[in-house]
């Protein structure tokens, strides 16, 4: 009788002790398929980013030469490239924005721009090797509270670490 009990010991398949555990009992969930991703779709291309290696998101201003405008959002990541997003306005003097000489100006840089054959203030224009940065990947945007809103898109999938869709027209 005892070889016998043991004989079928040997033979039975032994229970997990954990087996009165329902979630152990369960099917192990297969693993997930996506992670949090910041997704950034513009007419010029499509920009995606693991949430998780974002690691500084920067908005900017400045001047290049005197004769332009630049505001700047720079997404750093953990890997080895910048993304840039900037919009781009011709300079002018400090008077309010709306006034006639105002748009006037803008009206004339634009017009020049536009007799070089070159879409200046419409597209990423880069002199190589000047301006071509290694390791960086740029996008235009074509109005300013676009960018403001690409901004604070990253921002809050930076801050949150959620899934985060932005989308320019």
């Amino acid at each position: 009788m005892n070889r016998l009990i043991l004989l079928l010991a040997l033979l039975l398949p032994v229970a997990p002790l954990h087996a009165q555990d329902p979630a152990a009992s369960a099917p192990n969930p297969p693993p997930p398929a996506s992670f949090p991703i910041w997704r950034c779709q513009l007419p010029g291309g499509v920009y995606q980013v693991a949430v998780r290696s974002i690691i500084a998101v920067s908005q900017h201003e400045y001047l290049v030469d005197g004769v332009a405008r630049v505001t700047e959002v720079n997404v750093d990541t953990a890997g080895t490239l910048l993304a840039r997003f900037y919009f781009l306005e011709p300079a002018t003097p400090n008077v309010p924005v709306g006034t006639e000489a105002v748009k006037k100006a803008q009206e004339l840089l634009t017009e020049a721009a536009d007799r070089t054959g070159q879409d200046v203030w419409k597209k990423v224009a880069k002199s190589y090797p000047t301006t071509t940065h290694a390791r960086t990947v740029e996008y235009r945007l074509v109005k300013k509270d676009q960018l403001q809103k690409l901004f604070e898109s990253a921002e809050i999938a930076f801050r949150t670490g959620k899934n985060t869709v932005f989308t320019a027209e």
